[in-house]
């Protein structure tokens, strides 16, 4: 079987970063961004998506968690999308509904090779811990114009800042496991009536 795996290196100015993806792994995840909150989130993301990933992260963290963030998500779509290939034989599409305590959020992927988010979430909160709330759009929307997916990302309701962030990586998480996953059916086959993906 063919490994679909990546590495990306991404250095600026403002940060340098180095991100592994295996998508056909088990969920191990090496993360060190310097920012807690955003590794654990990333952390989530590897275990409840299966897909094995490493970021090594050096960014000016003494500025803000911006770049950091923003940086790690262009690298990680970036790699994701490199180690999809061609995307012969994935599922494609996934929906998923991840409730996290009182939180509930809904997304939903379509890995179409046309970039699109939308994302609506509220967050009671400017910050968890150190880290500030709207960067989690900021990361979703590198991520999604970098990996080349459709992605729509919706809280329904929640109250805890902590928890709508957490329903949204576990949710993205886990739409990536069933969309990246091979379908016996179609196997070597692209799911797109065009005979490819990317427009």
């Amino acid at each position: 079987m063919l490994m679909r795996s990546a590495t990306i290196k991404r250095k600026t100015k403002e940060t340098d970063i180095e991100v592994t993806v295996n998508l056909d792994g088990s969920g191990v995840s090496n993360v060190a961004t310097g920012i807690g909150f955003f590794d654990h989130m990333l952390d989530l993301l590897a275990r409840h998506s299966r897909i094995d990933i490493t970021v090594k992260a050096a960014g000016d963290l003494h500025v803000d968690h911006h770049h950091t963030t923003e940086d790690v998500g262009i690298a990680l779509g970036q790699a994701v999308k490199q180690a999809l290939g061609t995307m012969a034989g994935i599922t494609r599409y996934a929906s998923v509904h991840m409730p996290m305590d009182e939180t509930l959020s809904r997304v939903v992927i379509d890995i179409s090779g046309r970039p699109v988010l939308v994302f609506k979430a509220e967050f009671p909160r400017d910050k968890v811990g150190q880290f500030d709330t709207e960067l989690v759009r900021e990361w979703f929307n590198a991520f999604a114009m970098n990996a080349g997916v459709t992605l729509h990302v919706e809280t329904l309701y929640g109250e805890n800042s902590h928890h709508i962030a957490e329903s949204c990586f576990k949710g993205l998480a886990r739409a990536l496991r069933t969309a990246i996953a091979i379908d016996p059916r179609a196997a070597g086959e692209v799911p797109s009536t065009k005979g490819q993906l990317g427009g």
